[in-house]
């Protein structure tokens, strides 16, 4: 254990680590924990950095996470938006729609929430709750869902050919994993308002989500709107591959000056193919 004159002799961090090295103390999830700060803050010094340039520009990003319940979406869009110009950049959560959205073209309450220029869009769900949720749970019809697969690729080209970026996110995990977060967030008082009932339904229509899951892939990755899985049983690598994916796809100034990697790993982030292996089936 150190003692309080170890740390009046550390100056710095390092200091630290060689005289735990030298009383045999281990401080292997410390040294993880340290690890994984720095590499976060190298990464969301990048995203500032390319949101100014996407401001400069005039661009409009939008950035969708989909996944199931509990995939690590709202903890990934935290650690994206930590440090960037709340003027330039917003997060889009929409509630359930109201009776008036529901007498609308289903779009409608979408489009009013895509990007000005110079601005990114986080959508924390978004259109494609018609392609998944909505069908499992029977919040939708038949006749809604097939009209939402034909529109949706229209859609998004439209969006493509007005100048729109878009990267679409399905953040991927298993089962097992889904029931473990459950249970946590249950356990936890800070984290029992994510649990609702409509949560563990997810595990009860597992199989029928993966059917819709695959169904929305099959009919909307398209060469100008990709699938982009992310496997976020591991949520800090998910949250650190996910940010460096998008640095990835932008060639803003200073980029090669980066003291990271901003390449994605291929073994967590994995555009979709049809004979791709999931871990969310």
């Amino acid at each position: 254990m150190f003692t309080l004159e170890d740390f009046q002799k550390a100056k710095k961090r390092s200091d630290l680590i060689t005289t735990a090295n030298i009383k045999n103390i281990k401080l292997g999830k410390q040294l993880q924990d340290v690890r994984y700060e720095e590499e976060l803050r190298l990464l969301q010094e990048g995203l500032v950095a390319l949101q100014r340039w996407i401001a400069r520009k005039k661009m409009r990003v939008v950035v969708l996470f989909e996944g199931r319940d509990a995939a690590g979406k709202g903890g990934s869009i935290k650690r994206f938006v930590e440090h960037l110009n709340p003027r330039s950049m917003r997060v889009v959560a929409l509630s359930k729609p109201t009776e008036m959205e529901k007498g609308q073209w289903y779009f409608r309450r979408y489009v009013k929430e895509l990007p000005n220029p110079g601005e990114i869009v986080f959508f924390d769900r978004s259109w494609y709750n018609r392609a998944v949720v909505e069908p499992v749970m029977g919040f939708s019809n038949k006749k809604e869902y097939a009209e939402f697969m034909v529109q949706v690729p229209e859609f998004e080209h439209m969006l493509y050919e007005d100048g729109i970026h878009i990267i679409k996110f399905w953040f991927s995990i298993s089962k097992d994993e889904q029931k473990r977060r459950f249970e946590s967030r249950l356990k936890n008082p800070l984290k029992r308002w994510k649990f609702s009932p409509v949560d563990m339904k997810g595990q009860e229509l597992w199989k029928k989500y993966t059917h819709y899951k695959e169904l929305m892939f099959s009919k909307t990755h398209t060469n100008f709107s990709p699938w982009v899985i992310v496997k976020t049983n591991e949520k800090r690598t998910a949250r650190l591959e996910s940010i460096r994916y998008v640095l990835s796809m932008f060639e803003y100034p200073g980029k090669g000056k980066s003291k990271t990697v901003l390449l994605p790993d291929p073994n967590v982030i994995i555009r979709y193919y049809r004979h791709i292996e999931q871990i969310d089936v």
